[in-house]
């Protein structure tokens, strides 16, 4: 038996340079989100200590929210005629977002740990953005600017029930 590869055309209008270059920001954050996502799920898991509740619930609600970014997010980068992940390992050989294998760690080592990520997924969600931007896709923008608020929202009920005193 011959596999053959299937032609992955899809039609748009924004010309070939801005498929390219969308569709590269956009798996690039899609892997981002699924690391996001994992370690996020990973400490929802592993929580203990005192406030076990309220965080559990809490990481479970955000990692949902983080999910929900995914689908979208490489529906994007297809409707426009690019690619997207392939594997768990094309998202390793892609994620900047760090992963956490560690036995333990502390719920405020946690919940630090995840306010950083989540900044720094604002920042590469902006980024993602200025090139959507640069190729006028208003679509890949407008879906961005909600994530970057979702985004920044989790990042600050992070920092906040990180604090002291």
């Amino acid at each position: 038996m011959t596999l053959r590869a299937a032609a992955l055309h899809t039609p748009t209008d924004l010309g070939q340079n801005a498929t390219t270059d969308i569709s590269a920001a956009l798996t690039g954050l899609l892997a981002d989100t699924f690391a996001l996502y994992l370690k996020t799920k990973n400490f929802h898991w592993h929580m203990s200590g005192p406030h076990f509740r309220d965080y559990h619930l809490l990481l479970d609600e955000q990692g949902d929210q983080i999910f929900a970014m995914t689908d979208p997010i490489a529906e994007r980068a297809r409707k426009l005629g690019g690619t997207t992940l392939r594997s768990v390992g094309h998202i390793a050989r892609t994620q900047r977002i760090l992963d956490n294998d560690a036995e333990f760690v502390t719920p405020q080592d946690m919940i630090a740990e995840l306010a950083s990520d989540n900044s720094q997924l604002v920042g590469y969600l902006r980024s993602t953005h200025a090139v959507a931007e640069e190729h006028n896709d208003v679509a890949t923008t407008s879906l961005l600017e909600v994530w970057i608020d979702e985004t920044e929202r989790r990042a600050w009920f992070l920092y906040e029930i990180s604090r002291r005193g």
